[in-house]
């Protein structure tokens, strides 16, 4: 049986959900094709329709998510406001809801209790749990979100501010371009269709297509692509492996808006201790996960020198940890020199031995996992058989 059939059969079919959810898929596939046929969109109702997509997805990702969720920051009550206005207009349950299934995501995450689990299957995760009941709201779970009175009040009304403020939107795009029905078929049903399938697909396709560059063991991956239609969520398998990061790019480059606006509120002092991890301690990470690897695969195969191996994958960890504490204990006196005001030859003569060392650490990273795997790939054997 598959995860539809599961989830059609059980008794505990989530019907009010799951009514929206079709009936507004159904309303878009009428309503579209009829209104592009009588009308072209004003090009102010495609953008209006484009800001509102935004504003509804940053609430959830930099609202629902690294606020709430995660706790990665700290805001002004003016913003909360704005976030869970348009978190109300996204449509996705209230935050204090949200943050609590969240929550039990990451500490359940590809196992049973996950609420959506890709090991459930990619339809599953995307929009099938949805139409399950989900379990209760445990307080000890989101104990300190429920002390917070604006997210309660949104979690009590959830229901009447989702209609307000989606009516009000659309009303008011209506209003804008003088096209009511153009402003709730693309303004509405559209915005709605995109903002969810980009929001479900930060636990389907994020779970599937890319790379686990940070954690290999996770399902969750990093794909710059999956970035653009999530508005900056792609970068998955970094934010399950350090989730109290306030950012889930962490290159200047890497497509972040959520990052980006958080970072902004932060120099407008609208937003406070943002927590941020530091370098060395990412690239410890990596290479803690590479040796694991590296020895949970030395342990299921079998050859005669495994030990000699193991010893190697160990000797190569260890001079890359050593190179890695060199490079800490380089940028932590660059960056006092730095404070210091000390001449530009200090500092010059520092960035190029940071240069260097951090040459040598991806050296020793390289080696650790280019070498180990020659020699298991040399020395394996076949499995001995049992003579019968």
């Amino acid at each position: 049986m598959n995860n539809c059939e599961e989830v059609l059969k059980k008794s505990n079919f989530n019907w009010g959900p799951a009514l929206f959810l079709i009936g507004y898929h159904i309303a878009l596939l009428v309503m579209l094709p009829i209104y592009l046929f009588k009308t072209s969109p004003s090009g102010q109702l495609w953008l209006s329709a484009f800001v509102l997509l935004y504003l509804t997805g940053l609430s959830i990702t930099v609202g629902y998510h690294r606020l709430y969720s995660h706790l990665t920051y700290k805001t002004r009550p003016v913003v909360e406001f704005l976030l869970l206005f348009f978190g109300a207009m996204a449509t996705q349950g209230s935050a204090l809801k949200w943050s609590f299934e969240h929550r039990i995501h990451h500490a359940f995450v590809d196992t049973d209790s996950d609420p959506y689990s890709i090991k459930k299957g990619f339809w599953y995760a995307h929009f099938l749990w949805l139409f399950e009941k989900q379990k209760p709201i445990e307080k000890r779970v989101v104990a300190d979100l429920m002390k917070n009175r604006m997210l309660m009040f949104q979690d009590r009304y959830y229901g009447i501010c989702m209609i307000l403020t989606n009516a009000a939107a659309c009303l008011f795009v209506g209003w804008l371009t003088n096209d009511y029905f153009g402003a709730f078929v693309i303004a509405g049903l559209f915005r709605l269709f995109l903002l969810h399938h980009f929001t479900w697909f930060i636990n389907s396709l994020a779970h599937t297509w890319g790379k686990r560059t940070y954690c290999q063991e996770l399902s969750a991956v990093d794909n710059y692509i999956i970035a653009f239609l999530t508005f900056g969520e792609g970068y998955h398998n970094y934010h399950h492996t350090f989730a109290y990061d306030y950012r889930n790019g962490i290159k200047w480059y890497h497509f972040d808006p959520s990052k980006w606006i958080i970072w902004s509120l932060s120099k407008m002092g609208l937003a406070s201790k943002l927590k941020k991890n530091q370098k060395h301690f990412i690239d410890e990470r990596i290479l803690l996960d590479r040796k694991k690897v590296l020895l949970d695969s030395l342990q299921s195969t079998y050859f005669e020198q495994k030990e000699v191996v193991r010893e190697k994958i160990e000797a190569f960890s260890e001079r890359a940890q050593q190179k890695l504490k060199q490079l800490k204990d380089l940028s932590e006196k660059y960056q006092s020199s730095k404070k210091a005001r000390e001449g530009r030859v200090v500092l010059a003569q520092l960035k190029a031995q940071i240069k260097k060392s951090k040459k040598e650490y991806n050296d020793e990273l390289e080696n650790l996992i280019a070498s180990s795997k020659d020699i298991i790939s040399a020395s394996v054997k076949p499995k001995p058989t049992t003579a019968h």
